[in-house]
């Protein structure tokens, strides 16, 4: 194989790769790790072990991975073992790729087999996360944990305007229930402050009337006046 042959094909093996490790990134594998093979089979010159958490999340890697190696060009591996979703392989030719839970790949220890030789490769940063299952977890809840602080004094902050705006609403009541109630007896409150009154004025002397009897009626008002008419009728 000449010079240039091997250089193009050393670039397809790293597009063939980087279309895989794409397809794994895009639904969050954990702990890609890629090993060249080269020296140990003919058959094929990577490996790659990828962990997904369930039987849905292994399926959608290996679905992943095959629709991505599609788009960059190559042809549609071939698949085995998502049925159960416990160990999928798919294999690209050139590159084979081990889709594992962590159980089965703790148990079976690929990377004793294929791990002679790593290849260092650039990962996504933030699509992918290296991390075990149990790490991520414990980082998404620590990154869970601002946005439920800040739920709780949102919270409180709602509850400390209900009960001001309640207090306000019962300093108010009286003086609205008083207005009210001025206003349906048809007197309007006192806005300025009351007049003094003015001082009684002294009791006038009270003046006495003699009335001096002029009748017959008059006159029976005094004894002596009664005897006196009576003994002329006599």
């Amino acid at each position: 194989m000449s010079t240039t042959q091997d250089t193009a094909a050393k670039r397809e093996l790293t597009k063939l790769q980087r279309a895989i490790i794409d397809g794994l990134e895009d639904v969050k594998a954990h702990d890609i790790q890629v090993f060249d093979t080269e020296h140990l089979t003919p058959l094929f010159e990577r490996v790659i072990i990828a962990s997904g958490t369930s039987n849905r999340q292994t399926k959608a890697l290996a679905s992943s991975v095959r629709e991505s190696v599609k788009q960059a060009g190559f042809a549609v591996p071939r698949h085995e073992g998502e049925d159960n979703g416990e160990w999928i392989i798919v294999d690209c030719d050139r590159c084979v790729v081990h889709i594992m839970q962590p159980n089965i790949r703790q148990y079976y220890r690929l990377e004793e087999i294929w791990g002679g030789k790593s290849v260092r490769v650039k990962l996504g940063g933030a699509k992918v996360s290296r991390r075990t299952a149990s790490e991520d977890a414990s980082a998404e809840g620590e990154a869970a944990a601002p946005a439920a602080r800040k739920t709780v004094a949102k919270k409180a902050a709602g509850t400390a305007a209900t009960s001001t705006t309640a207090k306000t609403a019962a300093k108010k009541a009286p003086a609205k229930k008083a207005a009210a109630k001025t206003a349906a007896d048809g007197t309007a409150p006192d806005k300025a402050p009351a007049r003094k009154r003015a001082a009684p004025k002294a009791d006038a002397p009270v003046k006495t009337v003699v009335i001096k009897p002029t009748t017959a009626r008059g006159a029976a008002r005094k004894p002596g006046a009664t005897r006196a008419a009576a003994a002329r009728k006599a």
